[in-house]
């Protein structure tokens, strides 16, 4: 009887610790998912090349901000290394995780884009190379193509996948989702699902017919009829305005070596015009442009134009920080050309200008025409769990992705009236509710009643106001 009572208190003794033990794991806070002896700031230091630059807070994340080592040439990665920035966010190694890019700088603050709260999960962002201080010293041009690009997220998520077992997602927007689209190209095996959003693709870089079909019939023909009447009264008052263009020059320190002259810039600023609207707003934003141009000020004409297209841009101080896409414009990635047939020939003096206007003469150029075929050609038939989303007035989107019978769970969906904004949301709500069904499978968390109903699919994550803030991927006027 002594035995089995001292066996019993024992058992009791046992059980209630392993009960504490238990409460204790469930009141751990839900962004570590380490233990106390394993920080994750210590796992992410303990990757081979991987430095800190700072840590952010935010309720329910960790915020790293990173420098990576890089090689120059992945081809001869003897040959040099330079130092790429990147930023994780956070939540539990147990969560999947979305790597991101914009194709350009990366933002040093915290910040979830769509896929990340769809599936409620970690995400990685990646400085895109040759994009300051993500540029190496000194900087060997010929190292900067979309294979290298792709290359750099490929080490990246090798290295941190030790870290974040879970499925991954790729997504970027614009440049980004065109670089997400690349990665998968070149490394098919790396991710478990691919959400580009607005990204073009410009299969034949001297066709571009389809974008003069889009400005043709985009929106209304009352704000069609506003924004070009706008834009040919700049040119026809080119005289006066370009003299409130040198005043405003001279007034920020503004120089023009890069594209040549003041005159250069000034019809680059207003060419942009009518594609900057529709990348950038809504029809319903149509009420803010000057109904009468012929009889709206100068300062009424210049206001507009500025607002939209930025009279700061084509100067060398607007152009210096995006010398790595019109690089990559001029030499892989192609650039539209379009037509203006409500403007006399004789108020245009350059058109459109080429990618190699933008771009300091000291850099060498040739572009290769075989490139974005290439691209084209291995998505029709050869995509897998990827996604697509366009927007309606978006001027990106009259060149799109397309899906030919080779592709697998893949999709090309396009929110009617967004612009270069469009997201998931965006989507009508069975396109909507699919895509989000298809992001939450892909990354392994789609729960038990989306996989019976695909309806039923939302984000696992609340919205955050400040974290899950959708702008719009802003690029300098007619870039992606």
């Amino acid at each position: 009887m002594r035995k089995a009572l001292r066996w019993l208190l024992t058992l009791t003794v046992l059980i209630s610790t392993l009960g504490t033990a238990g409460a204790a794991t469930a009141a751990e806070p839900e962004a570590t998912g380490t233990t106390a002896a394993t920080d994750i700031k210590d796992q992410l230091l303990s990757v081979p090349g991987m430095s800190l630059i700072e840590e952010k807070a935010y309720p329910g994340y960790r915020f790293f901000v990173l420098n990576y080592t890089q090689p120059v040439d992945h081809r001869k990665p003897s040959q040099g290394t330079f130092q790429q920035r990147i930023t994780v966010l956070h939540k539990d190694v147990s969560r999947p995780t979305v790597f991101y890019t914009g194709g350009y700088n990366v933002s040093t603050n915290p910040g979830r884009r769509e896929p990340t709260q769809i599936v409620d999960g970690n995400q990685v962002s990646m400085e895109y190379r040759f994009f300051t201080p993500s540029r190496p010293a000194p900087a060997d041009w010929t190292k900067l193509d979309i294979w290298q690009a792709a290359t750099d997220q490929h080490r990246i998520f090798k290295a941190l996948k030790k870290i974040y077992p879970k499925k991954w997602i790729s997504t970027g927007g614009s440049k980004g989702g065109m670089t997400a689209t690349y990665y998968e190209r070149f490394h098919p095996r790396d991710m478990d699902g691919v959400v580009a959003y607005v990204a073009p693709n410009d299969v034949v870089n001297d066709e571009d017919s389809a974008y003069d079909r889009f400005f043709a019939t985009v929106g209304t023909k009352e704000c069609r009829d506003r924004l070009n009447a706008v834009q040919r009264e700049a040119l026809v008052r080119r005289e006066p305005l370009e003299k409130k263009y040198a005043a405003y020059a001279a007034e920020n320190g503004l120089t023009f070596d890069t594209v040549g002259s003041l005159d250069r810039a000034y019809e680059a600023v207003v060419l942009d015009y009518v594609w900057g609207f529709w990348q950038y707003s809504l029809l319903s934003d149509c009420d803010s442009i000057p109904a009468d141009a012929k009889n709206a000020t100068d300062d009424e004409i210049w206001t507009s134009i500025d607002t939209i297209s930025g009279f700061s841009f084509y100067a060398d101080q607007g152009l210096s920080p995006y010398t790595p896409y019109y690089y990559q414009a001029g030499t892989q990635l192609g650039a539209p050309t379009i037509r203006f047939p409500h403007i006399e020939k004789q108020y245009i003096r350059y058109g459109y200008q080429p990618p190699r206007n933008f771009v300091p003469r000291s850099i060498p150029m040739r572009f290769q025409p075989f490139v974005m075929r290439d691209v084209d050609t291995w998505v029709k038939h050869n995509a897998r769990r990827m996604l697509f989303v366009y927007g309606e007035n978006d001027p990106w989107g009259a060149e799109p992705f397309r899906l030919g019978k080779g592709a697998k769970d893949s999709y090309v969906f396009t929110a009617p009236g967004l612009n270069h904004g469009a997201n998931v949301a965006g989507l009508v709500p069975g396109q909507k509710a699919l895509a989000t069904a298809r992001i939450l499978e892909w990354a392994g968390v789609a729960p038990a009643s989306v996989q019976a109903d695909p309806s039923v699919a939302r984000p696992l994550a609340r919205y955050d106001a400040k974290l899950d803030k959708r702008d719009v991927e802003r690029e300098p006027a007619l870039r992606p």
